[in-house]
């Protein structure tokens, strides 16, 4: 019997929403609603491998909540909830931290990135949070992940335990009656321009929750339609005109972020948009594309603030997803009790 065609993905609530969380995450995960069965999660645990001021972490997990529905997620089609509402993710976390190598966490980069120097001062949680990614995943079956760049390696390590739980339990998967490849070899969805959107204010860095160089550095998804407008059009360029080709922004990156801001926003390719404004510089590009940037955003910001100002509704939402995935996970654990050879 093949898996079902699933989608996993979720955001983490350790800072506010910004434009490249939108343009490289929210935003691709609407269309994929009309084509597989989609669970859209606030991955709170995953928070908290580095310490969160409790007041924030609840805010900014109701700020992820009300981005999934402003940009057009549907509860009635999507399951939509927080991570620690459902205790099996973290059940099958640990099933997987006896089945993953220390030397797999080891080569994780983003655990080198944000470890630093300090890496023997850092949480357990921090180095072993890809075998909980791998549990959110898996425990739904997940047959797709719509990732980043800098999540490949990640989605890589899941497909690597699956494959081991797969291989060491393989005789009681088979004597359980159980499909012989109880989980799934994940596949990745990379699609599109901006996946990475880059700083404002410096093109050769990623745009951040909390960009110590400027404030206009970074469009936060709550930003209103002026300061959205502000931002753009103080962002850092270069004198030369738009190219009318992709090539031409090879060693222009404020020019090609830019670029592909706009692509991403208007839903068409890099090419396209400078078919339509190569030769022309930043003063009549830049307005284009803070129009573009305010009529896409402001109304989602406006719905978010309307909804995180009065969280009943996104508590029902949450609440009414985390019993449906819930329904899922107990299915899964279950089943990974008896193949393991827990008692029940």
């Amino acid at each position: 019997m093949p898996f079902t065609n699933r989608i996993f993905s979720g955001i983490k609530p350790s800072g506010d929403l910004h434009l490249g969380n939108y343009l490289g995450a929210i935003k691709r995960f609407v269309p994929l609603q009309d084509d597989f069965e989609c669970i859209y999660c606030v991955v709170d645990m995953h928070a908290i491998t580095v310490w969160q001021d409790p007041a924030d972490l609840r805010r900014w997990t109701y700020e992820i909540a009300a981005a999934y529905l402003a940009a057009g997620l549907d509860p009635k089609k999507s399951i939509i909830f927080n991570q620690s509402q459902v205790a099996e993710h973290a059940e099958l976390a640990w099933v997987f931290n006896c089945v993953a190598r220390m030397g797999w966490m080891a080569r994780m980069t983003q655990f080198k990135d944000k470890a630093g120097k300090n890496s023997e001062n850092v949480s357990l949680g921090l180095f072993a949070y890809p075998s909980l990614m791998a549990a959110d995943i898996l425990l739904y079956k997940a047959t797709h992940v719509p990732v980043g760049e800098d999540q490949k390696q990640h989605l890589e390590l899941t497909r690597d335990i699956a494959a081991k739980f797969n291989n060491d339990f393989g005789p009681a998967i088979a004597a359980k009656g159980y499909e012989e490849e109880y989980f799934p070899q994940t596949e990745p969805v990379i699609a599109g321009p901006a996946t990475r959107v880059m700083s404002l204010r410096d093109g050769t860095r990623k745009m951040s929750k909390s960009d110590a160089a400027s404030d206009m550095a970074t469009i936060y998804l709550m930003d209103d339609a002026d300061a959205i407008a502000k931002k753009i059009k103080k962002a850092k360029t270069d004198p030369e005109p738009l190219p009318s080709e992709a090539q031409g922004l090879d060693a222009r990156p404020e020019a090609a972020n830019l670029v592909s801001i706009f692509a991403a926003l208007a839903d068409k390719s890099v090419d396209d948009v400078l078919a339509e404004y190569g030769g022309q510089g930043f003063g009549a590009f830049k307005p284009a594309l803070a129009e573009l940037a305010v009529s896409v955003l402001a109304p989602q910001a406006t719905e978010m603030r309307r909804l995180v100002a009065d969280p009943g509704e996104i508590d029902t939402i949450l609440r009414d997803g985390a019993d449906r995935a819930r329904a899922l996970a107990e299915t899964t654990m279950a089943e990974v009790r008896d193949i393991v050879g827990f008692v029940r």
